[in-house]
């Protein structure tokens, strides 16, 4: 089980009466089909009763994210609301109100209504600017929770972080092997008494390495890996954190406890646990949708939706046998978009749908199936589909792409709206999406913007989806001094793609610092478009830009024979990852020297 979280499954002495488990079990059902997300956690204080909590992520949870009917209460981070407690006496009668009110509070919570405004599309960037302000609101109220109940509000974050840690059971509780990273101001010789004040505090100092400084405020880093218990933790970071010498001293990772950082998958079975939809804009919970009075298409919509929640890494996609009414709204917009593709599109893609075509079938009337196009892509690049049943949150869907895994919906927009969805559907990333993923430049470009995301803060989530938006949605590029389109929003509109390349918007050259904050326009087509000089051009100003402005502490290199996210941050791990490139450019120049010019 994964500490540094509220639900810890912290037990106080005494259990729950089973009328309060089935409270819960309840209270989780209803709320979960009422505001599309709730999990709940049996949640008892220390030296209390047990007392039944009913906790709703809004529609994320910080550390891990679950979808509605695979989430465990042990899973549950700490980026919940502590929405209602669910009362001794007459809670049944309460709870059985939010069956009532299902339909009104689905629409209540939907992400267009809860912002403001209808959207015209949904969009990452809004989700992560979303994502961000419901993280921070939900954040202060656990933190202010956790302070109250430890009786001291002067507990910082991570202080926080390691008290709802902390084992209720001091027989269970075992020492942490942490990471401290202190920053010193003048030279080295006040390590000493850093190393007696460890001591002191019943630490054991496992490993020690430094290097100069790179905060203007010190001269020194330095890295201690120590072993002690978590409340021994709590004191001593106190202590380091007051002393003169100290300007900074930051936990950077445990091996049994996850503090501050936001939790990512480290091998690609956990994306099982990354299909946690945002707030949902679905046909049965927004008016404004095209299929809300849609009894049928709504159907169709759970159908398939079912598909992807039941979905698990390794198993093959299962296929969806497309009605007529859906293949005739495939054939509206598949033709449309071949008429432009000439013109409109890079040279990659073109170049690659042709190859879909032969393939996997791609014609007018015929939708692809994401098993045959999902294998294509494995051939070309590694990258694979996985069934969604709609739009991720920011973070689930960015991570994903850091194991060459791209989230795909199966269904179809509404027939009513051929040109025009306000969620992303298999138009769109079959035809968008799918063919660049299977060019290797491209495909790398991706990847890498889905390892800088893992372990990112929710600031530099939005920034990473906003450049998201203007480059794999909205990009353009130039082939023979012509404008071209390579974004999928783009080579999924016929309307939109006419609109891009033509002298009504503005275009600017890719540049990372600006695209990252540029405002992003949800009412009509985008008023701003950023163009890089080739698909080089932007996978290399991106890489340079991540390598300074990103805030982790460490870095994160993808495995793709063990399938792993492996965690870079000591010399031994950077040793290993020399040994490789070593042996790589030993074929290199092997290969170069046997080359006839």
């Amino acid at each position: 089980m994964r500490k540094g979280s509220l639900s810890g499954f912290q037990r106080a002495p005494g259990k729950a009466s089973g009328q309060s488990a089935q409270r819960v079990r309840l209270a989780t059902q209803l709320f979960s089909q009422s505001v599309g997300i709730g999990i709940a956690t049996y949640l008892p204080r220390r030296g209390a009763q047990a007392e039944a909590v009913l906790t709703t992520a809004r529609w994320f949870d910080i550390n891990n994210s679950r979808t509605p009917h695979d989430a465990k209460p042990e899973r549950c981070g700490y980026g919940i609301t502590l929405a209602a407690k669910v009362a001794q006496d007459g809670a049944l009668a309460e709870v059985e109100k939010l069956a009532v009110h299902r339909q009104r509070l689905a629409i209540k919570k939907s992400y267009s209504i809860e912002n403001g405004y209808p959207a015209r599309r949904r969009s990452l960037v809004d989700d992560a600017k979303f994502e961000t302000s419901i993280n921070k609101e939900t954040r202060q109220e656990w933190l202010s929770h956790i302070r109250q109940s430890e009786n001291d509000e002067d507990l910082s974050e991570e202080e926080v972080l390691l008290a709802a840690s902390s084992p209720t059971d001091e027989s269970a509780a075992g020492p942490l092997n942490i990471v401290l990273v202190l920053s010193i101001k003048s030279g080295m010789n006040s390590l000493g008494r850093i190393i007696k004040t460890i001591e002191s505090h019943h630490g054991s100092l496992q490993h020690i390495e430094s290097r100069a400084s790179r905060r203007a405020d010190a001269s020194h880093q330095v890295l201690l890996r120590i072993t002690l218990l978590a409340e021994n933790l709590r004191q001593l970071t106190r202590s380091l954190r007051q002393s003169a010498a100290v300007t900074a001293c930051d936990i950077l990772n445990e091996a049994t406890a996850s503090i501050k950082e936001p939790w990512y998958p480290r091998h690609i079975s956990e994306l099982d646990q990354c299909n946690h939809l945002m707030t949902k804009y679905e046909p049965d919970l927004d008016m404004d949708h095209p299929g809300f009075a849609d009894a049928e298409y709504r159907k169709r919509r759970h159908a398939i939706a079912s598909i992807a929640f039941s979905y698990r890494h390794g198993e093959p996609i299962p296929r969806v046998q497309y009605t007529a009414s859906e293949v005739e709204t495939w054939r509206q917009v598949y033709t449309e978009l071949m008429r432009c593709v000439p013109t409109g599109a890079c040279s990659a893609y073109r170049s690659v749908m042709q190859l879909l075509q032969r393939e996997c079938g791609y014609s007018a009337d015929h939708v692809p199936q994401l098993e045959d196009v999902s294998k294509f892509m494995q051939r070309r690049t590694g990258f694979v589909l996985r069934p969604v049943a709609g739009l991720l949150t920011a973070r689930d869907f960015l991570a994903s792409l850091a194991f060459r895994v791209f989230q795909c919906t199966q269904y179809v927009r509404h027939h009513s709206s051929p040109h025009h969805s306000p969620e992303p559907d298999c138009i769109h990333e079959l035809l968008g999406h799918a063919p660049l993923l299977a060019e290797p430049f491209f495909a790398e470009f991706s990847q890498e913007l889905g390892l800088a995301s893992l372990g990112a803060t929710d600031e530099e989530i939005e920034r990473f989806a906003t450049v998201y938006w203007f480059t794999v949605e909205f990009g353009l590029c130039r082939e023979g001094g012509e404008l071209r389109a390579y974004g999928a929003g783009l080579l999924s509109s016929y309307g939109e793609l006419e609109h891009s390349l033509s002298s009504r918007p503005q275009h600017l050259p890719f540049e990372p610092t600006a695209t990252s904050v540029q405002p992003y326009q949800d009412q009509d087509y985008q008023d701003v478009y950023f163009v890089a000089e080739s698909l080089l051009d932007a996978q290399d100003k991106f890489r340079r830009w991540v390598a300074t402005s990103l805030s982790r502490p460490y870095e994160v290199w993808y495995n793709p024979h063990t399938q792993t996210v492996e965690r870079v941050d000591d010399v031994n791990k950077v040793g290993a990852m020399v040994s490789q490139l070593h042996g790589q450019l030993i074929r290199l120049n092997s290969a170069v020297q046997k080359m006839k010019f």
